[in-house]
């Protein structure tokens, strides 16, 4: 028996899979330690149902994702108001250097999957559904880019990307801390810190999310992602007319970015990002409940070896990477092993992984603003453009 749902009803089931995943997330501190978002929790436990219910030969639940799409399309145009060239400059040298590092990352992320992926003679996409499409990308990338790279030819590539995301929530979250709390130690960076000068104490957040919500700034955020958005399928056709295999969403975070910067430099009008996080918020929940509601898990039993092998070295990598890498290029100092251990949570997972690993070296060494202020702007800002170019540069290679 097939059970067909409109796009409606597609929308209205992910709405309850996601209040499910939240009362989980409540009731589970092993849920909220380990930052898993709520529509990863109720996605993945409806997929899970699915199975049952398809191995059973029950029933086969069959979704319309036009509404998921156009959630992934508003969340990755919110993003793209994010990418703000001021900020960025406003950062000074850390942020570039980090930036640097999580660049490197993405590059070699790619590398060590597809080369393990050759190894067991896998679809080389298979192995770039592990690489910096679910490390770095995390949920989000690893929804967008896991429909492109099967379409590529990669069959399972969507599973196998969401289900490493997942995997690398937590595994991040895992070595996180003992890495920064290794480093503070091993190099006494917690003595050296009292001489160190703090060059972040007087920048300004990044954002007020204490402010109060303006209603009229919803009618303001509402045109200007819907102009984003129209005027990002302009920007699309013209990447597919040069050839380039990428995800819809591309244009659309581009010419959000490019409103974005030419508000701060002109003045003329108003981005308020309080309002355009939210609304990108709300569509990143959706989407991603959707596509892990859309999962396939029974194309991961034949994968179950390499995928974890796949897996593990990327484990490995961010380690390796970790200790010799981001903490000797940002100073060996006590900010470089704090931002060490929050590279290990977004550079597996996602920002917040990263700033809850962080959270958990400086209440016990003591606080870093630096870290603070250098890590969301490279990890929720401008990481997932460099990131989305690199990754469609792979795929444009390996397919």
């Amino acid at each position: 028996m097939i059970l067909k749902l409109d796009m409606v009803q597609s929308i209205a089931l992910a709405v309850l899979v996601l209040l499910f995943g939240k009362f989980l997330v409540e009731r589970f501190s092993v849920l909220r330690k380990y930052c898993i978002p709520t529509p990863v929790v109720g996605g993945f436990i409806f997929a899970i149902l699915v199975l049952i219910l398809k191995q059973g030969n029950i029933l086969e639940i069959e979704l319309d994702t036009t509404l998921q799409k156009l959630a992934m399309t508003v969340f990755f145009t919110s993003v793209g108001f994010s990418a703000s060239l001021k900020l960025l400059k406003k950062g000074g040298l850390k942020v570039f250097i980090f930036l640097a590092c999580a660049i490197v990352l993405v590059i070699l992320q790619n590398i060590v999957g597809v080369s393990v992926a050759k190894l067991f003679n896998l679809n080389a996409l298979l192995g770039l559904a592990t690489g910096s499409v679910p490390m770095t990308g995390g949920h989000g990338t690893a929804a967008a880019f896991g429909p492109v790279m099967e379409a590529a030819g990669a069959s399972g590539a969507n599973t196998v990307a969401l289900a490493a995301a997942t995997f690398g929530l937590v595994s991040g979250s895992m070595i996180g801390g003992p890495i920064g709390n290794h480093l503070i130690i091993k190099h006494d960076l917690v003595n050296k810190k009292k001489n160190q000068k703090d060059d972040f104490m007087e920048i300004d957040q990044l954002s007020n999310s204490e402010r109060t919500l303006i209603p009229n700034n919803f009618n303001l955020v509402t045109v200007e992602i819907i102009i984003a958005m129209g005027v990002g399928t302009l920007i699309s056709n013209l990447f597919v007319k040069a050839g380039l295999t990428l995800p819809s969403y591309i244009g659309a975070m581009i010419a959000g970015a490019i409103i974005r910067n030419i508000s701060d430099s002109t003045k003329s009008f108003e981005v308020p990002m309080v309002e355009i996080d939210l609304v990108g918020g709300i569509a990143l929940s959706l989407f991603l409940a959707m596509a892990l509601m859309g999962l396939k898990l029974w194309q991961l039993a034949d994968l179950a070896l390499p995928l974890f092998v796949m897996l593990f070295s990327q484990v490995i990598l961010m380690y390796l990477y970790a200790n010799y890498v981001t903490f000797r290029a940002l100073g060996k100092d006590f900010d470089a092993a704090v931002l060490a251990a929050g590279h290990c949570g977004f550079g597996l997972g996602a920002t917040p992984n990263g700033i809850a690993n962080m959270t958990s070296v400086t209440e016990k060494f003591g606080p870093s603003p630096t870290a603070f202020f250098v890590l969301p702007l490279v990890g929720s800002l401008f990481i997932d453009f460099f990131n989305a170019g690199i990754i469609t540069f792979f795929i444009n290679l390996l397919a």
